[in-house]
C-alpha cells in the first residue's frame, strides 16, 4: 500500500523515539525512511531541530511524507512556517501524532523554548491524530491545532500519549491514518497536476 516513489521522514519527540517506539518500527518496516538528526535530543533546541528538519527533506531521494510525533508535530509547524517555497513543495503531506502543546502550564522547561506554537496553516495535507487523555496536549487544544495547522483531526479514546508508556509500540493501527493521508496527498496531487 505504500508508494515507492515516496520517502518517509520521521520526526520523534522529545528525547528521540526508543527502538520499542513505534515510530522506530514504522522506519523498519516503510520502503523508504529516515529519521531527522538533531545535536541534542535532550536539551531540544528549536533552531537545531528545524535545521534538522530541513538537512533530512533536502537530502531525501523522493517526495516526502512526514510523520511526526510530540515535539516533532510542533517541530514540523515551526519549520514550515519558516521554510523556502522549493523545500516545501517535496514536502506531500505531514502525519501529525499526540502533538505536545509547549504552552501548557506543565510543559517542561527543555521544551519551553519551542513555545510559542507556530500557528500558520500548513501548505500540504496534515492529518492530526490526538487523544482524549493525552498529558502533552488535552482534546480541546489538540482539536485547535489541528484547526489552526490546518488539519484533518481524529481524536482517540483513552491512548494516551500514543508512545511506548501508552503501550503503542508497533501500533499497526497508525498504518491505516497514514494511508488515508497518503491517498488524500495522491488525489490533491492528482487534481493539481
Amino acid at each position: 500500500m505504500t508508494d515507492s516513489a515516496l520517502h518517509y521522514l520521521i520526526v520523534p519527540g522529545w528525547q528521540g523515539s526508543p527502538d520499542a517506539h513505534w515510530q522506530s518500527h514504522w522506519q523498519s518496516v516503510l520502503p523508504s525512511a529516515s529519521r531527522i538528526q538533531p545535536t541534542d535530543w535532550l536539551q531540544p533546541q528549536k533552531g537545531d531541530w528545524i535545521a534538522a528538519v530541513q538537512r533530512a527533506i533536502e537530502e531525501a531521494p523522493a517526495p516526502v511524507i512526514l510523520i511526526g510525533h510530540s515535539l516533532g508535530c510542533v517541530t514540523i509547524a515551526h519549520w514550515a512556517a519558516q521554510a523556502d517555497a522549493q523545500t516545501l513543495a517535496k514536502v506531500r503531506a505531514a502525519l501529525l501524532v499526540a502533538p505536545a502543546d509547549v504552552e501548557r502550564a506543565d510543559c517542561p522547561q527543555a521544551l519551553e523554548n519551542f513555545a510559542p506554537l507556530a500557528v500558520q496553516g500548513l501548505p500540504f495535507p496534515s492529518l492530526l491524530v490526538g487523544s482524549s487523555n493525552d498529558s502533552a496536549a488535552t482534546p480541546v487544544r489538540a482539536q485547535w491545532l489541528a484547526n489552526c495547522w490546518g488539519s484533518e483531526v481524529v481524536i482517540l479514546p483513552g491512548a494516551g500519549h500514543i508512545n511506548v508508556k501508552s503501550g503503542h509500540r508497533l501500533w499497526e493501527q497508525g498504518f491505516a491514518w497514514l494511508y488515508r493521508l497518503q491517498g488524500r496527498s495522491e488525489r490533491q496531487a492528482r487534481q493539481s497536476a
